[in-house]
């Protein structure tokens, strides 16, 4: 017998003056790919002060990170959590490396789901088993392995939107 998927409420806020956000509907498809079980979740697109500020408080860390994660609780086996995606450093982190921003916001959104529901990437083990599960969900989405460098300027199958 097949087990449900798991539901996923999500929110979306945007607190960036950009039209690069991807659309509402990619959003929950890339995050439901990488649940895991029930979720309420909110994806908020920050520009570089607001990322910067939250970095420096919860990570005691200098700059603007691309992606940080907040788990609130997980009451009756529902996760209830945060995800701050800093849109420049998505975009500035995309043309670097040579990938769609698409691709790179959708492997950004895969990530911060499975680090609420308690991948890390620390140790080596753990990272081995994150990095395994980021490239099996972003496969499913169509998206090529993030961790390879592209062979070319787009990091995604024609699929994958």
């Amino acid at each position: 017998m097949r087990r449900p998927r798991p539901s996923l409420v999500l929110a979306v806020q945007i607190a960036v003056d950009d039209s690069d956000v991807p659309a509402r509907r990619l959003l929950r498809r890339w995050a439901a790919a990488a649940l895991e079980r029930d979720a309420a979740i909110t994806i908020r697109f920050v520009d570089a002060a607001e990322g910067r500020a939250l970095n420096r408080r919860y990570r005691q860390r200098k700059g603007a990170t691309n992606v940080l994660s907040f788990v609130y609780d997980d009451e009756d086996g529902a996760l209830r959590g945060d995800i701050v995606l800093c849109l420049p450093v998505l975009k500035r982190e995309a043309a670097e490396q040579g990938k769609a921003l698409d691709a790179h916001c959708a492997h950004l959104v895969v990530h911060g789901m499975l680090h609420l529901q308690g991948y890390d990437h620390t140790l080596p083990g753990d990272a081995t088993r994150m990095e395994s599960r980021e490239v099996a969900v972003l496969a499913e989405l169509g998206f090529l392995d993030p961790y390879t460098p592209p062979a070319h300027s787009l990091t995604r199958t024609r699929d994958s939107l």
